[in-house]
């Protein structure tokens, strides 16, 4: 049991590192070389903060659990909602204008959708795994598109202009990204280790482990994100971040998982836990989206999402040990 916490607890540390300096070293080589800050921001910044649980979950796959890299990615998306947002909201309440998130929350559904299309069989073969990551491909270049032709008046192109560094050299980019890229499987490979060893130790399933312990530690990038941007009144992009976290998630996350190799799905993920990620997403909606104005994610509703959170995991948890 010590020397699994003790992997588990060194991997999410550079986890946490690997990915903060791989964002930072490829949002800051792609802006000096003169890619817009829009599309830097919607897919490397966006989809950076997932690299975590994209890394775990190949790793998963390729050493025979990828249960735990199905759980982790339904796991993630309802910690980036339940805790990542939930605990922002606490400290710095959000508020929605930008008219690109309010577009990416159907793209969310939609994806939600056909992956529990997929799942239905009770599993993910390799044709689907394609089928996601084909999804991915698309998406990217979607959002690659809306960045060209997006207006500057929108809040989200302002604050990923504010957000992206420029005082850091192309070299030194570089340096970061490739140790990023060195990290992040390293970090993967001894947190996923660490988290087989401690399923064998508390006798539940790889899925468990996946839809808890990983799927919180994956999301801590995701949570230092939100809290740095809401901090500095940048909504918009703590929101998104999150948005775009899960939307890649579903597709690169699961698609690679699949692809290296097919995942049978338990009953439990296809009902409860997809259920439960459903029922996070439909709640972000209503309260982002907003009827009248802007949407407001309040204290209030940032405690409800933590609490909702909590319960989840006990849920889960008091399920697989009983």
């Amino acid at each position: 049991m010590p020397e699994a916490l003790i992997q588990i607890i060194g991997g999410f540390i550079l986890l946490v590192w690997g990915a903060d300096r791989l964002v930072a070293g490829a949002a800051s080589a792609a802006r000096n070389i003169g890619i817009s800050p829009l599309i830097v921001g919607l897919t490397i910044v966006g989809f950076g903060t997932s690299s975590p649980e994209l890394v775990v979950s190949a790793i998963a796959a390729s050493q025979g659990s990828p249960s735990l890299a199905v759980g982790n990615a339904i796991g993630s998306n309802i910690t980036n909602i339940g805790l990542v947002l939930g605990i922002t909201a606490l400290i710095y309440p959000l508020r929605v204008e930008s008219n690109i998130l309010k577009r990416e929350f159907p793209v969310l559904m939609m994806i939600m959708v056909v992956v529990s299309w997929l799942m239905h069989d009770g599993k993910l073969s390799t044709a689907d795994g394609l089928i996601l990551l084909g999804g991915l491909v698309v998406l990217v270049s979607a959002m690659v598109a809306i960045g060209i032709r997006r207006s500057e008046s929108d809040p989200l192109v302002q604050e990923y202009e504010a957000e992206i560094p420029t005082d850091m050299p192309t070299s030194t980019a570089i340096f970061w990204l490739i140790t990023g890229l060195i990290v992040l499987p390293i970090a993967s490979y001894v947190l996923v280790g660490g988290s087989i060893t401690m399923a064998k130790i508390l006798g539940v399933s790889d899925a468990v482990i996946g839809l808890t312990i990983v799927a919180l530690g994956t999301s801590l990038p995701e949570l230092a994100a939100a809290l740095s941007a809401a901090g500095k009144h940048e909504d918009e992009i703590a929101i998104g971040n999150v948005i775009g976290s899960n939307m890649f998630n579903l597709l690169g996350v699961l698609g690679i998982a699949a692809t290296i190799t097919p995942v049978s799905i338990n009953y439990d993920l296809i009902h409860r836990d997809s259920l439960a990620m459903y029922v996070f997403t439909l709640l972000l909606f209503i309260l982002a989206w907003g009827i009248r104005g802007p949407g407001r994610i309040r204290r209030r509703a940032g405690a409800l999402l933590l609490v909702m959170y909590l319960a989840y995991q006990s849920m889960v948890i008091t399920s697989a040990l009983t």
